[in-house]
């Protein structure tokens, strides 16, 4: 069903939103998979808070155009979804690899990440950066790490002090 100039300029208007708002962009193959493929490939995404739409390749350019992800405009040929993740950098790529270790039809073509087009190989490497509450934890650990240190430093000589007298109490009661 063809869509109508009002509707082509709609639909370039939300993607193009969409992707300005958007840290990371990810290009992926589709053909073979089935509807029922699809609609859980989009609940999937839907949960991660990923973007997902199959574009048309021309209305994609077009789309893109303005944004970090024009980078991407010579890639978009064949039948392309695209996936744009908003708060978590790795989101797209985390649904578009666990969906394609499943469905061997679903192919990342490229992603696009601070206005740089990465290749498909460098999924994995995108898809594997911490969230944002992870980032947290690891930022939290190292900035408690010599805190922790210098506590055990200190309550290890009245520590020591303690399990000597204990053993010497041991010692005079046997």
């Amino acid at each position: 069903m063809a869509l109508r100039l009002d509707d082509k300029k709609r639909y370039v208007k939300e993607v193009n939103a969409v992707a300005g708002d958007s840290i990371t962009a990810v290009a992926a193959e589709y053909r073979g998979l089935s509807v029922a493929e699809m609609t859980e490939l989009r609940k999937e995404a839907r949960n991660a808070g990923v973007y997902l739409r199959v574009v048309k390749n021309t209305l994609a350019r077009r789309a893109v155009e303005g944004t970090d992800f024009e980078c991407m405009k010579e890639i978009l040929t064949g039948p392309i979804l695209l996936a744009f993740a908003k708060d978590d950098p790795g989101a797209a790529a985390r649904v578009i690899r666990n969906f394609a270790k499943e469905h061997d039809a679903l192919k990342a073509v490229s992603l696009s990440a601070g206005g740089e087009l990465l290749p498909a190989t460098d999924l994995s490497r995108l898809a594997d950066l911490p969230t944002l509450d992870q980032a947290r934890a690891l930022l939290l650990g190292v900035m408690i790490a010599p805190i922790t240190k210098l506590v055990r430093t200190l309550s290890e000589p009245s520590a020591m002090l303690a399990r000597t007298f204990s053993a010497r109490g041991s010692q005079e009661m046997a």
